[in-house]
């Protein structure tokens, strides 16, 4: 008998599931069709359906993403959404307003809003998964709001190209006081006077990634924590690049405490710093966080004129030091 009612209780969900499953649909979003833009998509879309884009260069294609749970794939070839100076509410290509999305293989390109935020995808809340994404020449490459719940996953994407015009920081990431953020297998390069890298979340994973600003290059900071958390950089390439005006390649806390536990560790990674007067591969601002933050900088390979400046409290051990090629 309790097997029975054990089975009873489950069949409802499992008939939800299948029903769910089998109602889901694909919309097919093709130039030069009855369904050319995502804009227009959206609109026909329920949740948990999957919206496929086919290769080609969407201009204007702007829209706020309102779906609990729905997929945007691009098929083939990478299409490119080109702000061509839209944006959706004065913030982005995409907003995504409140969900479980994920999108896949889209790039994002141009955008420029009147505050000068402009991005490729504004994440507001809930969670978002990006895979094979690539952003270019947006005022934010990615910008999130300030969530303490949402969670972000980025793996095997792009960003870069940041724009040169007068303003504000153009940060290629920037990630604001959300729960979760990972970051994995990615590339980051050629910054402009704002970071790589700019990660306010209470737990910053940034794994396996190759952040080298470039011979072009002058971001400032390639990673920036500034109010501290629980952040983990482990198996990075990072690059300092010989114009920056910032001596710092990665910084803990230079705005103070946001979170009440602060733990870095930074292991395992190449860091190359290609600015001749030198500086610092890590920079902790011991000052402006908990007295009892924990740091932990272990068997790094640390190229080129620098230091770290961790404080005396650091646990630092076997990383190496070498001279530029």
């Amino acid at each position: 008998m309790t097997w029975l009612n054990a089975c009873r209780r489950a069949l409802p969900l499992l008939l939800t599931a299948l029903t769910s499953a089998t109602l889901a649909a694909t919309l097919v979003v093709e130039p030069r069709t009855d369904l050319p833009t995502v804009a227009l998509a959206l609109q026909r879309a329920a949740d948990g359906d999957t919206i496929e884009v086919r290769p080609g260069t969407y201009r204007g294609d702007v829209a706020v993403i309102l779906q609990k749970r729905l997929t945007i794939r691009g098929v083939g070839s990478r299409p490119v959404m080109l702000a061509d100076g839209r944006h959706a509410e004065g913030k982005a290509i995409w907003v995504v307003r409140n969900g479980d999305i994920t999108i896949e293989n889209i790039e994002f390109r141009g955008a420029r809003v009147p505050d000068g935020n402009g991005a490729g995808i504004r994440f507001e809340r809930g969670r978002l998964t990006l895979s094979h994404c690539a952003f270019f020449d947006n005022e934010m490459g990615l910008l999130t709001a300030n969530t303490d719940t949402a969670a972000l996953l980025i793996i095997d994407s792009e960003f870069g190209n940041a724009p040169t015009h007068p303003g504000s920081l153009h940060h290629l990431l920037y990630v604001g006081r959300i729960a979760h953020a990972s970051i994995r297998d990615s590339r980051f390069h050629d910054g402009h006077l704002g970071h790589l890298i700019k990660s306010r979340a209470r737990q910053s994973v940034i794994r396996d990634n190759t952040i080298v600003d470039g011979p072009r290059g002058h971001a400032s900071y390639e990673i920036d924590l500034p109010n501290g958390g629980l952040a983990h950089i482990a198996g990075n390439t990072i690059g300092q690049s010989a114009g920056t005006d910032n001596p710092a390649m990665v910084s803990y806390g230079a705005e103070g405490a946001a979170w009440p536990v602060s733990v870095l560790t930074v292991e395992d990674n190449l860091m190359v710093n290609d600015r001749p007067e030198g500086g610092s591969f890590v920079r902790v601002w011991r000052e402006r966080l908990p007295s009892d933050t924990r740091v932990v900088v272990r068997r790094n390979r640390l190229v080129g004129p620098g230091n770290v400046d961790a404080g005396t409290d650091a646990w630092l051990e076997d990383n190496t030091a070498a001279t530029r090629p």
